[in-house]
């Protein structure tokens, strides 16, 4: 597989044929980029007629916002679910939530690719959309760093600003991950928690 493949990002939404379109887009999306990939490019992808992929999505842009969507979707639940699994320290719960974000963009590395380099192109209320789900994700992490620099587990005089050096540092993962690169998928997500807590001068783990 080559390390920038597409992703089954999205499995099921509930309408027949919508998840294998919504895969389609990502690939051609993520192949040519947005003003590359045309409606018959992701058609052809999905193995549907053109008309019958105006029929789900109206228009590219349209297209681009629900794959976006998807891949926010899928990046908050496994976060939260992280924290959920992490306990009640902040040092536990910033290094689940970071090694599930850091898992995220190994699986779904195109996805992570084309929320970065694409998102320009979406349309205004599609962009506000979005730009509000990123920042729901985003203050999943400053709560807990908040929590940890109230209770005294992180030290760093910089709390307010470091969940988004995190996240941006994950996401950047994307542009040079490769599966058979020298660090697997565990112990990437383990590097980057720890880098995390360094950057808030907590605890590292043994």
């Amino acid at each position: 597989m080559n390390a920038r493949s597409p992703e089954a990002l999205v499995r099921d939404t509930g309408r027949r044929n919508e998840a294998v379109i919504l895969n389609a887009a990502l690939e051609a999306f993520g192949t040519r980029g947005f003003n590359g990939a045309s409606m018959r490019d992701v058609a052809k992808g999905a193995g549907t007629s053109l008309s019958n992929l105006y029929n789900y999505f109206p228009s590219k842009s349209k297209l681009l916002a629900a794959v976006l969507r998807h891949a926010n979707d899928e990046l908050q639940h496994r976060v939260l679910r992280a924290v959920e699994e992490a306990g009640d320290d902040a040092p536990s719960q910033l290094r689940e939530a970071v090694r599930a974000h850091v898992g995220f963009v190994v699986d779904h590395q195109v996805a992570t690719l084309v929320a970065t380099n694409e998102v320009r192109y979406l349309e205004p209320d599609d962009r506000t959309a979005l730009v509000s789900h990123r920042d729901a994700t985003q203050a999943t992490f400053e709560r807990i760093i908040d929590q940890g620099a109230a209770d005294g587990a992180f030290r760093t005089p910089y709390a307010r600003d470091a969940a988004r050096a995190i996240l941006s540092a994950v996401a950047a993962i994307a542009s040079w991950y490769r599966r058979d690169g020298a660090l697997s998928r565990g112990q990437l997500a383990e590097q980057y928690a720890r880098y995390a807590l360094a950057l808030l001068e907590g605890p590292l783990p043994r």
